[in-house]
């Protein structure tokens, strides 16, 4: 009877149990005598419900393929041929990701491809890789995103036009990865008149005159942390996500009484420095013996949940527009112009990197100065 010959594979999955209960997955590669390990940034989490293990259950298929991969190349290079050809037949759903998820881990920033990746993936079924990527490939998304319906909505909305471009943005910047890695040779989209590309439209900014933050004030929330915080952010125009990252310690008083907010944004990792008016000191919580890394709006709930509720708040107050979170940003900053600051002090007020979005602010307050000429009755007739 012939004994059966066991092939060693020279890489492996494995994992690593990480502090909060995940588990890192990771690549143990042993190959002509020298052991290395490729941390794959992708992780498993405990298994609570069905949504769990489905997310385990991609996790491992990435995990397999990326593996699947290495094996090859290392093949390849034993016997001298270039992986530039093998790299090229790597799905691009699975290199979107991969980088997606190296990205996250780079960063810190929650960024998620998984939107850009449920649309290509209805646009193509069978899922093409990058050898078979092509203009046509790139125009026929295009086509297909002006039909597609949002993804996770409750009801059945299209895309819109800015989302559309988001998405071809987003997908420009995981192609041009690819060229980077030698993947592809040049990005198929570069081919692409600029007319042919989805275009963003002037996004309309919502914003809160003086008199409706006066009836918000007013106005009491079943959720007080909520209309804090919106209020808060009305008066110093930080985001949602840096108010609710916010510490005591982020708040310092100057010889002079005067308080500042001292943050890194989020966003763009960029520090600012915001003197705080009484107004909004007014709608910071009492301290008591909270410490200096305690937050400051503790019990601040997920922006989603704040955008769902804030409806029933701004009804009340007897305001028609829609008003989401980040409406408090677009509204400290119209309140700025409005009450005479330069656009140069709002733009550092607000923390942007570029005066040019500041301008959008300026040109909202001349349309509102506008329109409230136009509203000056003929009397000379």
């Amino acid at each position: 009877m012939s004994k059966v010959v066991q092939i060693k594979e020279p890489i492996r999955i494995r994992t690593k149990k990480l502090s909060n209960g995940n588990k890192s997955v990771y690549l143990d590669m042993y190959v002509d005598g020298i052991r290395t390990y490729d941390f794959l940034k992708l992780y498993l989490i405990p298994e609570k419900n069905r949504a769990d293990k489905a997310h385990n259950k991609e996790i491992m298929k990435l995990a397999n393929a990326i593996k699947a991969q290495k094996i090859v190349e290392v093949q390849n290079n034993r016997h001298g041929f270039s992986n530039s050809k093998t790299k090229s037949t790597i799905k691009l759903v699975d290199y979107i990701q991969y980088i997606a998820n190296k990205d996250v881990e780079k960063t810190g920033r929650k960024v998620t491809a998984n939107t850009l990746i449920h649309h290509l993936q209805r646009y193509d079924k069978i899922g093409i890789n990058f050898k078979q990527l092509t203009k046509e490939y790139i125009f026929g998304f295009v086509e297909y995103l002006k039909t597609a319906r949002q993804h996770h909505s409750k009801e059945e909305k299209y895309i819109s036009p800015n989302t559309r471009a988001h998405y071809y943005k987003m997908l420009r910047y995981y192609i041009n990865y690819a060229v980077a890695e030698d993947i592809l040779p040049f990005n198929p989209m570069d081919k692409i008149k600029t007319e042919d590309k989805p275009r963003q439209e002037r996004p309309h900014r919502e914003f809160l005159t003086i008199d409706e933050v006066k009836a918000l004030i007013k106005t009491d929330f079943r959720i007080p942390s909520v209309k804090q915080a919106f209020l808060f952010c009305c008066f110093c125009g930080i985001r949602h996500c840096d108010v609710a990252a916010l510490t005591w310690g982020n708040l310092e008083k100057q010889k002079d009484g005067t308080y500042f907010l001292n943050i890194i944004q989020k966003k763009t990792k960029e520090p600012i420095s915001i003197p705080l008016s009484n107004e909004a000191l007014k709608q910071l919580p009492p301290k008591g013996n909270a410490k200096p890394t305690d937050k400051v709006f503790a019990d601040l709930i997920s922006l989603g949940r704040t955008n769902e509720i804030m409806s029933t708040w701004t009804e009340k107050a007897g305001i028609k527009k829609h008003v989401t979170f980040h409406v408090s940003r677009h509204t400290h900053a119209t309140m700025m112009l409005t009450l005479g600051a330069d656009l140069y002090t709002v733009s550092k007020l607000l923390g942007h990197t570029n005066i040019q979005a500041t301008q959008i602010y300026a040109k909202i307050v001349d349309e509102s100065k506008k329109k409230a000429i136009d509203l000056i009755p003929n009397l000379t007739d």
